[in-house]
């Protein structure tokens, strides 16, 4: 099947003018928003501001009613309920909002040769070598034994340090370059460079001395105090477009927050739908969806069963649809060997759908029914949306996974619907910004289909 650029397929209408626009805001949120806890932060106050109120707090629900549910605060579900009873199933847009990063250590102050470090280990598929010479940025909440919470966010502030990780000069590399990519930045190795003045009142580790003295009085943080605190190491700088035309998107964290976005947007945008309209945010997919904030974990359940105690569970999951939104691999020509293009999604050519993911036979995937893929293909193309099937590179070449496996684990119809990304997982990915605004078309569609 041939793909139409989208410019193409709107070349008469103002299309392009309503992408920019909305890439603008979208822009804002992933400048805002570069941790999952920041993420629900955003969600939450934007969806109050729109009329949702907290589940928990409800005395019952009716169509038209919009309610949120903040699990663990690194995890949300918001919702429009339907006319229908939620047995008979709801319309799920399923994304995450955690993305590959480093976390510091338990005790991550160290002294080293002069200089103060943060010791740090990587949260999901990064390439190590990716992270170093980078400007970083720190993000996230230190809680003491008193319970106070300490927000950190030190960076991105006009007149904030950066933070970095320092690489070998080539002269002296020779060792390094001859090595396998996957070696030649261990992981020990990641360690931000924090300070090198030393505390002239300190008898040892003067330098980290300093640095520990500086935490206490701008921020009342002892060395101690980091055994009970989630910071996050993520790159530096807003959100920018890319390319003298403009036409694309470069930042953190587009996976999966371009789809958690574009779907949120899409709930603001849903009336009173005949089925009920759910977003889930949820936690921890890039290392496997598992803990209490996780797509393995049951708060969707909680907030079902919240939204009506009397459904049985089973049934609402047997009967629901869900889109499992996360980014694909958008064809790279630079690399296209690794790519089968016939089965690729290609930048500008609106949403990706991918029946299954996994690795090589399939592996760790769920994968859609011709059924669904049918129900599905005629909501879109009864609202003009583009899209394009695809898969993960060539059969051989690896893979990957999403949250679509746990969701039909609870009985669900799942296929994967997305935006395709340029440099996934590295520290700035890229995005078509059509395809952002494609995707939150289509999420509109599917969630007020009748």
């Amino acid at each position: 099947m041939a793909k139409e650029h989208l410019l193409k397929k709107h070349k008469d209408t103002d299309y392009k003018k309503k992408a920019d626009a909305f890439c603008e805001d979208y822009k804002a949120f992933l400048t805002t928003a570069k941790t999952e806890r920041l993420c629900v932060e955003y969600f939450t106050e934007k969806a109050k501001a729109n009329g949702f109120t907290d589940v928990l707090a409800s005395q019952g629900v009716k169509a038209g009613d919009k309610v949120y549910y903040v699990n663990k605060n690194r995890s949300l579900v918001l919702a429009v309920i339907g006319e229908e009873d939620i047995e008979n199933g709801i319309n799920l847009v399923a994304a995450h909002i955690d993305s590959p990063r480093l976390d510091l250590k338990p005790a991550p102050v160290t002294e080293e040769g002069g200089f103060s470090y943060l010791r740090t280990h990587y949260y999901g598929g990064i390439k190590k070598y990716q992270w170093v010479a980078t400007p970083l940025a720190l993000y996230g909440v230190v809680v003491k034994k008193n319970g106070e919470t300490v927000k950190i966010a030190i960076g991105d502030g006009e007149n904030d340090p950066i933070f970095m990780i320092t690489d070998l000069l080539p002269h002296l590399a020779s060792k390094q370059m001859g090595q396998k990519m996957t070696e030649g930045i261990p992981g020990e190795k990641l360690m931000v460079l924090s300070g090198s003045n030393p505390d002239l009142d300190a008898e040892s580790e003067e330098v980290k001395g300093a640095l520990l003295k500086i935490l206490e009085e701008k921020y009342s943080i002892s060395e101690e105090d980091f055994y009970s605190a989630e910071i996050e190491v993520v790159p530096q700088g807003a959100a920018r477009d890319v390319g003298f035309d403009r036409s694309m998107v470069a930042s953190y964290g587009h996976d999966d927050r371009v789809c958690a976005y574009t779907a949120f947007q899409a709930l603001l945008e849903t009336g009173i739908p005949k089925k009920t309209a759910v977003v889930l945010l949820a936690d921890r997919e890039e290392v496997g969806s598992m803990g209490n904030s996780g797509m393995q974990s049951r708060f969707l359940e909680y907030f079902l069963e919240e939204v009506n105690p009397s459904a049985r569970i089973n049934k609402v999951m047997a009967n629901t649809v869900c889109l499992s939104s996360d980014v694909a691999a958008a064809f790279d020509p630079m690399y296209a060997d690794v790519y089968e293009k016939q089965n690729s999604p290609i930048f500008g050519c609106g949403l990706t759908l991918l029946r299954y993911t996994g690795s090589r036979g399939k592996g760790g995937s769920s994968e859609a029914s011709a059924e669904l893929v049918a129900y599905i293909r005629n909501i879109f193309d009864a609202n003009n949306i583009s899209y394009q099937f695809a898969e993960l590179g060539k059969v051989d070449e690896g893979g990957g996974g999403t949250v679509a496996q746990y969701i039909a684990n609870l009985g669900a119809d799942v296929i994967d619907a997305g935006v395709a990304l340029l440099s996934m997982h590295a520290p700035y990915e890229i995005a078509h910004k059509m395809d952002v605004y494609e995707a939150y078309r289509a999420y509109i569609a599917f969630m007020t289909a009748r």
